[in-house]
């Protein structure tokens, strides 16, 4: 899931153990666009789930230099390097531990319980399987195979807004820092970092 094509699976492959050297963890890669003006998006984060604007100017840097050194995108391309936002996909099987108890939408690669989406409260893990409460049916958990999911999102609610408010309160004590200086992490998302490139 966090590469779509096989190109996108490439690139997750070369990149991973670049952002892992520096710090950081891809949630999601997509190659998007035509021929001529491409578009490299990466999602990332520290294991701690963090990832402010400086996070990532500093993931951005250290991949442009394995993508000029490797050259696996033909032609021109632009990188955008970005936090997963509140309403975040979930892409690794830990993603569904981490952040159970919070309603999310699925959408499996085949049909089951006559349907291919579902929305509901995530029930976690277990033996590699993903558990959903499902929304509208009391008492009614399904399990999916991990390998079935195609997407996986948070929904955006109140409560995830609350949860999101709390982990940022979290961090502002820990660090010690204002309000000030946790502006832009508050608002990572809306900061377009991008570096064009040319074959």
């Amino acid at each position: 899931m966090r590469g779509k094509t096989q190109e996108d699976i490439g690139l997750v492959e070369l990149l991973d153990p670049v952002a892992e050297s520096v710090g950081y963890e891809i949630v999601r890669l997509r190659l998007m666009g035509g021929a001529e003006q491409r578009r490299l998006q990466i999602m990332a984060e520290r294991p701690d789930g963090d990832m402010n604007v400086e996070d990532c100017a500093r993931l951005s840097r250290a991949i442009s230099e394995i993508m000029d050194a490797a050259d696996p995108i033909t032609g021109e391309y632009t990188l955008e390097v970005s936090s997963p936002g509140v309403d975040r996909p979930l892409t690794r099987l830990k993603d569904f531990d981490t952040y159970a108890g919070l309603e999310i939408r699925i959408e499996l690669d085949r049909v089951a319980e006559g349907r291919k989406r579902f929305k509901g409260e995530l029930a976690g893990v277990e033996d590699g399987q993903v558990g959903l409460n499902l929304e509208g049916e009391d008492d009614t958990t399904v399990y999916f195979p991990f390998e079935w999911i195609v997407d996986a999102k948070l929904v955006l609610n109140d409560e995830l807004m609350k949860r999101g408010a709390q982990q940022r309160a979290a961090r502002v004590g820990a660090d010690g820092a204002d309000a000030d200086e946790n502006l832009g992490e508050d608002h990572a998302d809306d900061i377009d970092l991008s570096e064009s490139e040319e074959d």
